[in-house]
């Protein structure tokens, strides 16, 4: 067993040993699903980053970088500003309401705020997660196919099914707690690789004497265009693209629970701190591997662009070294995965089960059932995982579209508006969610604007519209 393997090997363990560890810390819902508002920190702030940037991260931007060039820059910059605006604008603030409403989900902060309309914009909600994060999901289970194919030579279907049964046994087990000590560790070794494997790929390129930007010339000068060589219009439509990424954050439930889950509100501050400095270095890393990428390998060297990351770890590092980089890209699979689990397994079992199906057992009945809602919800994305011909970054990209269309607007609506209405919060919903899935499918239309963009603006006129008119209607019947 060489080095590399052993590496990841003992990687998946420790994953394992965690979900044990915390396996009899959760005596209700609320432990296992929020930990109990005990986290400090240091532990939201690593757990929010490692879960917000999934595989695509280390395998999807890298390779559309590869594959597109500087163009990319875009959206580094886009995930950045978006980072930056919800820990300052709507972390603190959903950490307060939350504990005042004893919300414990994303959808219970909706429905437990307006209390007339409240089932309504539960059942909504819930289903909106449930369709988008599967899609989600299936991305993190691909991710663990191609990491696992790269290094070890495993079969993709097989390295899925691998990935996909480590998440889903210490997920279940441990739950929000087995979560984010996973995410701390993941976290880490992910900031790790983003730091070091441009590094090496830097000085591998420059070792001859070459200068960069002249090795990224010999590529074609479009490469090095911010736009692509696209003017006009369609060059202004590349950078609104990219940066409609910042829009999707706010409606992210597995990220907002971070937030919820702090234990000192007061000491958001120091996790904002955090975060923030694990952001910007671990983007622009992201970035450079995929156009130092270019520099090594050229165009079609990959039939699959997104395996660029696993491919220079080990060309370009020692096998241990390579096996610590390969586990941080299936870190950013499982980070992301085993929150996007814990949520819909909370949505299913305390908003379906507990809230609109009034089902009363008792808090270990509740945590067990909730387990089990984690098994099938991850049964579920496997398949969809081994049936999907899409790339990781293009599933992301619609989940993240359609969850921050759906949510965003309401939640920094609802936090800083105070005219927002459930009426309003539940038009924005619908047409965050519908306007994905339709703008998605017009090809003409999301040439001409990101649907991230598009769909997000679109919920946005709809929740300050309704809310409007239904509070004039209010007003009239009065």
């Amino acid at each position: 067993m060489d080095a590399t393997l052993i590496g990841f090997v003992l990687y998946l363990i420790v994953m394992l040993a965690i979900g044990i560890i915390t396996y009899r810390k959760n005596e209700s819902n609320a432990d296992f699903f929020l930990g109990g508002r005990k986290m400090n920190p240091w532990v939201v702030a690593l757990s929010e980053r490692s879960a917000g940037e999934s595989a695509w991260l280390l395998l999807g931007l890298p390779g559309a970088a590869l594959a597109a060039g500087l163009i990319e820059i875009w959206t580094a910059i886009g995930c950045l500003l978006g980072i930056f605006f919800y820990w300052y604008v709507i972390a603190s603030d959903i950490r307060h309401l939350s504990e005042k409403i004893s919300a414990i989900t994303l959808p219970d902060v909706f429905a437990n705020y307006y209390k007339k309309g409240g089932a309504s914009l539960r059942l909504v909600a819930m289903f909106i997660i449930i369709f988008f994060f599967t899609f989600y999901l299936a991305a993190q289970f691909n991710g663990a196919g191609k990491v696992l194919n790269v290094t070890f030579g495993i079969g993709h279907y097989y390295g899925m099914v691998i990935g996909a049964a480590v998440i889903i046994i210490y997920t279940m087990m441990g739950g929000f707690l087995a979560v984010v000590w996973t995410d701390v560790i993941q976290g880490i070794l992910m900031f790790a690789a983003l730091v070091i494997l441009p590094v090496a790929g830097y000085l591998m390129v420059t070792a001859g004497g070459v200068a960069v930007q002249e090795a990224f010339s010999d590529q074609g000068s479009e490469f090095l265009n911010v736009t692509g060589g696209k003017t006009g219009w369609a060059g202004v439509a590349v950078v609104i693209g990219g940066l409609s990424w910042a829009l999707g954050y706010m409606g992210q439930p597995h990220l907002l629970t971070k937030f919820m889950s702090i234990g000192d509100p007061g000491k958001m501050r120091m996790s904002r701190q955090i975060a923030l400095f694990w952001a910007v270095p671990a983007f622009a890393g992201a970035l450079a591997i995929g156009l130092i990428g270019l520099v090594i390998y050229g165009q079609g060297h990959f039939s699959d662009v997104e395996r660029v990351m696993p491919q220079m770890a080990t060309d370009l590092m020692p096998d241990w070294i390579a096996g610590i980089l390969i586990s941080a890209a299936i870190a950013a699979m499982m980070s992301t995965a085993d929150s996007l689990l814990l949520v819909v397994s909370s949505t299913v079992a305390e908003d379906l089960c507990h809230n609109v199906l009034r089902i009363n057992l008792s808090s270990r009945t509740m945590v067990n059932l909730s387990r089990i809602v984690t098994l099938s919800v991850g049964i579920a994305a496997f398949i969809l995982a081994i049936s999907s011909q899409k790339l990781i970054f293009a599933m992301v990209s619609y989940a993240w579209s359609g969850l921050g269309a759906s949510f965003g607007p309401a939640i920094l609506l609802m936090l800083k508006w105070k005219k927002t209405t459930w009426q309003g919060v539940l038009a924005g919903m619908i047409t965050g969610a519908v306007s994905t899935i339709v703008w998605s499918e017009i090809h003409y239309l999301d040439n001409m604007i990101s649907v991230r963009f598009a769909s997000f603006v679109l919920a946005f006129i709809a929740v300050v519209t309704v809310s409007l008119l239904s509070r004039s209607a209010v007003t009239a019947e009065a």
